[in-house]
């Protein structure tokens, strides 16, 4: 069954490393994997946004408009921006933290987390809300949201991706002095569904 999966963030948060997971999965079950990433301006900070198709027969990476079955969205706000992509009835699995962009601390504009889940909440088919900086402080890291989301991901079922499909991808491609870390993230993203 084919998948599209859209994974926004910003610079630093681990998109492209979770994108590459996915990827990795999928073909580890001899599965057809596309990806592509558009990367903002600045390296740590600017927006990230890495397209994942999984499947039989896909020819593009790029996931059209409405028909992205899953967002994962590492900040809240670059989840709303990408929400066009989401086809009906699909879902999102966010972090429920926030990076304010700089112009909106700089015209004063209120940035809410709440108010962008809310619309999520309130538009998508179902929405998983991972609190991403808990979980970060439980493995000692805030490098593992990538891994914190990617267990929501997969605990909802809608990835099509099994944790021990991902947890041999993160072990052929995390670095071993990281791995326990890493999986103990995704276990803990997992729990809460």
């Amino acid at each position: 069954m084919n998948k599209s999966i859209l994974l926004s963030g910003v610079g630093g948060q681990g998109t492209v490393l979770a994108s590459r997971l996915i990827a990795a999965a999928a073909m580890d079950r001899d599965e057809q994997a596309r990806t592509a990433e558009t990367i903002g301006m600045s390296q740590r900070g600017g927006c990230v946004v890495s397209h994942v198709r999984i499947g039989k027969d896909i020819y593009s990476s790029l996931i059209p408009i409405g028909k992205a079955d899953m967002i994962i969205g590492f900040e809240a706000g670059e989840a709303v921006r990408v929400f066009p992509y989401l086809k009906n009835g699909g879902t999102v699995v966010v972090n429920k933290s926030i990076i304010a962009p700089v112009t909106a601390s700089l015209s004063d504009f209120q940035y809410h987390a709440e108010n962008m889940i809310a619309y999520l909440k309130e538009h998508a088919g179902k929405v998983i809300v991972v609190d991403g900086e808990a979980i970060a402080e439980k493995c000692g890291s805030s490098k593992v949201l990538n891994m914190a989301l990617l267990g929501a991901a997969i605990a909802s079922g809608e990835l099509g991706i099994s944790m021990a499909e991902m947890e041999t991808a993160v072990k052929e491609k995390v670095k071993p002095a990281f791995l326990e870390m890493n999986r103990k993230a995704l276990s803990l993203g997992a729990e809460l569904n």
